[in-house]
């Protein structure tokens, strides 16, 4: 990706996820494989470039450290990303943070962020929620 390219839709919702993971400050390699297979089979990321994924990381982990991060990388993702994805990306979000079996504290609270940040109806976040959380259930 070259430094001034600008992020693309699939690369908000990849920095997304990561942002996700990194929210309890413990990036475990379940939410990895998460992301990873979200990335290489899911249509929204049709011909993406993996290759952009470091550079996103890395930018996403920048922007966490800054005081007045998060709200930057929302900016960024809310200008990358069109409103009819805004489902689709809680939708990974909430995949990633119950990849690991458990969804608490700092994972939830950056669920909540995500829903305000991209103004998510409150009755379809629950049923994403409720569909992620199916998902990943175990016996």
């Amino acid at each position: 990706m070259l430094e001034d390219a600008p992020m693309t839709a699939q690369d908000a919702l990849a920095a997304l996820m990561i942002a996700m993971s990194a929210s309890d400050e413990h990036i475990r390699t379940a939410e990895l494989v998460k992301i990873s297979n979200s990335i290489n089979n899911l249509p929204v990321f049709a011909g993406y470039d993996a290759e952009r994924l470091p550079r996103m990381s890395k930018m996403v982990f920048d922007l966490l450290e800054q005081e007045d991060g998060l709200e930057a990388l929302f900016g960024l993702i809310r200008d990358a990303l069109p409103e009819h994805l805004y489902e689709t990306a809680y939708a990974l979000s909430c995949d990633v943070a119950a990849a690991d079996g458990n969804v608490a504290g700092p994972e939830v609270r950056m669920l909540e962020e995500i829903r305000d940040e991209l103004n998510l109806d409150r009755l379809h976040a629950a049923a994403i929620e409720r569909g992620s959380r199916a998902r990943h259930m175990t016996l």
